[in-house]
């Protein structure tokens, strides 16, 4: 279990609050993807739009597990991925390609996730992507973009790409590559990416039985669902104290 204690200096009261705030709630979503297993040992990365005038972002150290990431460890940089903080840390940039493109497109993209998960992944590789076949699914579904593989993300033309496939929507995925949710507030990032992945999970294990064996869910409770997923930014704004809390019993020091 992390402790927080990973040597990084506290940052606390040496930057503004709203920044420090931000720090916390972005540690917080890096040891809640690791509490799921969702990691995946030093690569994928979150990241958050710093608040105020600057066009400034947070992101985890290269080479730090998400369950060590604490808020004074993030690592803040510019929108080219330049690092402008006192630090002896660096950041992977590749993974800075796709979130860059998506903070700077996107003013309500103060939070974006993107992770490589198993069966998120396994979902991306499959023809027809997200197949409204659970309850998740049906609740997503309309806000599922998709962008076709390039490779790594070392190429910075790509980024266009990408922002025009997400489009205005909330959630994505990579195709052969992974899952992505875009939050204005760490709470609704985390839950927007909690559901989109327990759909894939869910989605995986019923294809298990064979394509043919899987029940879609009927039309008019696939229209029904969509009107009742809207309440997203409520449900986040109730689960995400109880993720809060659930970090200080299992994953504490985040917030150094």
């Amino acid at each position: 279990m992390a402790d927080g204690m990973s040597g990084a200096p506290s940052l606390k009261g040496r930057v503004s609050e709203d920044e420090w705030r931000t720090r916390v709630e972005l540690a917080a979503l890096y040891r809640l993807a690791a509490l799921h297993g969702w990691d995946d040992m030093i690569f994928t990365h979150i990241s958050a739009r710093v608040p105020g005038p600057e066009t400034h972002f947070l992101i985890n150290p290269y080479g730090w597990y998400f369950d060590e990431i604490t808020a004074s460890c993030l690592v803040k940089v510019d929108l080219d991925g330049n690092i402008v903080q006192e630090t002896d840390s660096f950041i992977n940039p590749a993974g800075f390609t796709i979130h860059s493109a998506v903070h700077a497109a996107r003013e309500d993209a103060h939070f974006v996730i993107h992770l490589h998960t198993v069966n998120g992944v396994g979902v991306a590789a499959q023809k027809d992507g997200l197949l409204p076949i659970s309850q998740n699914a049906c609740l997503l579904q309309h806000q599922v973009a998709y962008h076709g593989y390039e490779g790594l993300a070392l190429n910075h033309d790509e980024r266009e790409r990408l922002v025009a496939d997400l489009g205005d929507r909330s959630l994505m995925l990579l195709r052969n590559h992974g899952t992505m949710a875009v939050g204005n507030t760490a709470a609704q990032a985390w839950v927007g990416i909690f559901f989109l992945e327990r759909a894939c999970a869910q989605q995986v294990a019923a294809l298990s039985a064979g394509r043919d064996n899987v029940l879609i869910a009927p039309d008019a409770a696939q229209a029904e669902t969509k009107e009742q997923g809207r309440g997203i930014g409520f449900v986040s704004s109730l689960a995400w104290p109880g993720a809060l809390r659930q970090l200080q019993r299992k994953s504490p020091g985040y917030d150094a």
